[in-house]
């Protein structure tokens, strides 16, 4: 752990307090819930108001108007948990929300990325999106931008196709691959799609730009799912359409020199916190006073 403490203080000039943390019970993307029963979800009183409303999408497209279907999930899945259960990394998500809602610089279009692979950065990215997503103002965009290990469609149950990669090769509509999802009408989703050439090339080309600006119109915040930050070009041409970075790390499996080397590369400015993710519960202060645990 000694290493991760050690390159999150050499990363605290950039970093400043923004550092955030998260519980979550695994980082692995779990597979779809078979069967046809989508599974039930008591939301929240927060997000009781938002249901029912039909609010305008990147292009002009009416949510009514959208592909509204229903996430699933496995039992005890660690995605979106944000029922009326009190629950650890509920609570850990909503300060990473506010922290990003009350940050100085308002980004809008945010990349959650991580120096490796397998540090959770798709599960950061979805529950992040979701619990952006419960403010009855603030319309998220979970955007799979990792075409070489997309997996946020099968993870949460969702079409794989049309997606982002058929909107930039010209195939569809920006609007024809957004999906609103059933539980959480304020979440909406696209999916990387079937990428049949290098992803490189679709990303370093004027589609990309104006897809971002086409759904930053349409969309309060968009949280891009990118491959790990020192693997491929493709996370330099993500970020570069991006306000701000968020850096997953995971305890006892992040590489200090990965981690160092991913840091540096991130523009100056740009990195809006480092999430620590698969915290052990001994690492977490726990004080109890006025009925809040902390």
């Amino acid at each position: 752990m000694s290493r991760i403490f050690d390159a999150l203080n050499q990363a605290a000039g950039e970093a400043s307090d923004a550092v955030m943390r998260v519980v979550a019970e695994s980082s692995a993307p779990l597979p779809p819930r078979s069967g046809d029963a989508a599974p039930k979800i008591e939301l929240p009183a927060e997000f009781q108001e938002v249901l029912g409303k039909s609010v305008a999408t990147a292009g002009g497209v009416a949510d009514s108007q959208a592909r509204t279907l229903p996430v699933r999930l496995e039992p005890n899945s660690p995605l979106l948990p944000f029922d009326t259960t009190p629950n650890a990394a509920s609570e850990e998500y909503r300060i990473i929300r506010t922290k990003i809602l009350q940050h100085p610089k308002r980004p809008r279009i945010i990349v959650v990325s991580s120096a490796g692979p397998a540090d959770g950065k798709t599960v950061t990215a979805i529950n992040l999106a979701g619990a952006i997503s419960l403010k009855s103002d603030a319309r998220a965009l979970l955007l799979d931008a990792d075409f070489r290990r997309s997996s946020i469609a099968k993870t949460l149950g969702l079409p794989a196709t049309p997606g982002l990669a058929e909107v930039l090769t010209g195939k569809a509509e920006l609007q024809s691959v957004i999906i609103r999802t059933e539980q959480l009408p304020n979440l909406h989703v696209i999916p990387a799609g079937e990428c049949s050439c290098n992803p490189t090339e679709l990303l370093d080309s004027r589609a990309w730009l104006n897809a971002c600006a086409g759904l930053r119109a349409g969309f309060g915040y968009i949280i891009l799912d990118s491959p790990p930050m020192q693997a491929v070009a493709d996370y330099e041409l993500i970020q570069a359409a991006a306000d701000g970075v968020i850096v997953v790390v995971r305890q006892d499996h992040t590489k200090r020199g990965r981690l160092d080397a991913a840091l540096k590369n991130v523009p100056p400015g740009k990195v809006i916190g480092v999430v620590m993710n698969c915290v052990s519960d001994w690492f977490r202060i726990k004080h109890k006073s006025y009925g809040y645990s902390y």
